[in-house]
């Protein structure tokens, strides 16, 4: 009764993120290929008349991709947004969005100058009516339709390059269930050919900023859709987890006893459709997901492949990824060895940190050990579990971001596979974000982990330590530089002494000269005077 009063409280809110705008959607924008909506504070395009951004050209990287994916021109995510779009807002100081009516992440305010930090917290640290209050948010989500954003339902092509578009409407939970279908989708090569070797956010060095930028956009959606600005996403620590302890109704749902495969009817989540899951339909048709329902929401927590997972990942997995000092390596795919993101993402031994194709750990374990709609890539989100695993997984990359502080340089520049280079914007993003932009801090983003809040002795660690060591590399230096500082002091110090006493001495000389003297004895004190 709780949730179903907040839910109807918070029905008069409706606002959305994502990322086909409305206003662009038109055969006028797709044609001239331009999105750059009107600010609805002033109604200038991305609000020029308040300086908060231009309409600008999209500029590319062409830095080199790697070799996994073999053709061009034939997928719409290829140098992302350039099919679609070839000029958007481009946004000043710390506005953002596709018309500039944001505020970047961290910052609040009508003019976006506040700066804040929000904190992310463990699930189960939740009160109940925080945690009331999550699930009573997913409900609305999932029952609000998008005012700003709509989903192409076929690819440039099939809308006669932008002449006949193809877009639906769809709800806010559903618009995130979508991007990461698309992000993840085979490319359709026409006829009955289809490319399966493609992602652009999963096997590969963006596998972690892309999640990073979808949770946040997902965060800033819920607050904007409730008027709760201070909501965050919690987290499930799934380290040496025996099952699922989120799978119960009191919290993700738990299981049907009628059929293990559903979940319980008291749960809010049993009467969920699921979208964009038919992979093998859509491939055969040659089409996209149109969002339409594809039946009820499916989890078996434990009954998976366990010679693929044997077990959900513990501490000390977790510990061994952390202590992997590359990011990445190799050919920056899901065959790299001791490969931080190649680890965590779980397509390398959390043992060893060798790629192991028979496996799937870390990461990739959770989404098999959930056994249903979760396990399967392009329409795992539709499970909200999705997120507190994501956010958790998240956590961990911002503990790496910390303990070896690496600078931006360190994300792969070049030769990445498609859409993972560090200027590649992110698919299927608008406005535009690049990978390289997330590969910071997440205070820098304006939130944290409450398991990662730094007490004095952390701070020590992570900020004074590293510099105390770095000076003592180069203590004996400093000791060898004071040394032969102090000997030029002494040998100074000795010469300017002789040179007082021999002035004094002049001094007294010339005392006892006589008041006249001669012409030669002029001529030979000035030049005494002079050396």
């Amino acid at each position: 009764m709780l949730l179903t009063a907040l839910c109807c409280l918070l029905w008069s809110f409706r606002t959305s993120t994502g990322h086909f705008p409305r206003d662009c959607a038109s055969s006028k924008s797709l044609i001239e290929k331009e999105c750059c909506p009107p600010w609805r504070g002033d109604g200038s395009p991305c609000g020029q008349l308040s300086g908060r951004g231009v309409c600008q050209d999209i500029v590319l990287s062409n830095a080199p991709l790697g070799p996994q994916f073999p053709f061009t021109g034939v997928d719409d995510r290829e140098s992302w947004p350039s099919v679609f779009y070839n000029r958007t807002c481009q946004c000043f100081g710390n506005f953002m969005g596709f018309n500039c009516g944001n505020c970047k992440f961290g910052f609040w305010g009508p003019n976006c100058t506040e700066k804040r930090l929000l904190v992310r917290k463990n699930i189960f640290d939740l009160s109940v009516p925080e945690k009331n209050k999550f699930l009573a948010y997913l409900t609305l989500a999932k029952h609000t339709i998008s005012p700003d954003y709509v989903i192409p339902t076929g690819t440039y092509g099939q809308m006669n390059n932008g002449s006949t578009p193809m877009f639906n409407d769809i709800n806010i939970y559903d618009l995130f269930v979508w991007m990461h279908y698309y992000v993840s989708r085979d490319t359709l090569l026409g006829g009955s050919q289809i490319w399966r070797d493609i992602d652009f956010a999963h096997e590969a060095p963006g596998f972690l900023p892309w999640h990073r930028l979808f949770l946040l956009l997902w965060e800033q959606e819920i607050q904007k859709l409730t008027g709760d600005e201070n909501f965050t996403i919690p987290y499930w620590d799934w380290r040496d987890a025996k099952s699922c302890d989120i799978c119960t109704d009191e919290y993700m749902g738990g299981r049907n006893p009628a059929n293990p495969n559903l979940l319980s009817p008291a749960s809010f989540f049993s009467s969920w459709q699921i979208i964009c899951t038919r992979l093998e339909e859509y491939n055969s048709q040659q089409a996209l997901c149109d969002g339409t329902p594809e039946g009820p929401l499916l989890r078996n927590p434990g009954n998976h492949d366990k010679a693929r997972t044997p077990r959900l990942p513990s501490s000390a997995d977790v510990e061994f990824c952390l202590n992997l000092t590359q990011y990445e390596s190799d050919s920056m795919d899901k065959a790299a060895n001791f490969s931080f993101r190649n680890t965590l993402e779980g397509f390398a031994s959390p043992l060893t940190g060798i790629a192991d194709a028979s496996q799937s750990s870390m990461h990739n374990a959770l989404h098999i050990y959930m056994n249903g709609t979760m396990s399967q890539v392009q329409g795992s989100a539709n499970d909200p579990i999705f997120l507190l695993h994501h956010a958790f997984v998240d956590s961990i990359f911002e503990q790496w971001l910390r303990r070896h502080h690496p600078l931006q340089e360190v994300y792969p520049e070049a030769n990445a596979p498609i859409g993972h280079n560090r200027e590649s914007y992110m698919v299927p993003f608008i406005p535009l974000y690049r990978n390289g932009d997330f590969f910071i801090s997440s205070r820098d983003l304006g939130y944290d982990y409450s398991n990662l809040q730094e007490s004095e002795w952390d701070i020590f660690q992570d900020y004074i330590k590293p510099y105390l060591e770095q000076a003592s590399r180069i203590w004996p230096w400093l000791i060898g530089a004071a040394v032969v500082g102090f000997a030029l002091t002494a040998v100074l110090g000795v010469l300017t002494s002789l040179l007082c006493r021999r002035r004094k001495k002049h001094r007294l000389h010339e005392e006892k000269q006589p008041l006249l003297m001669g012409k030669e004895d002029y001529h030979s004190l000035l030049y005494q005077t002079h050396l």
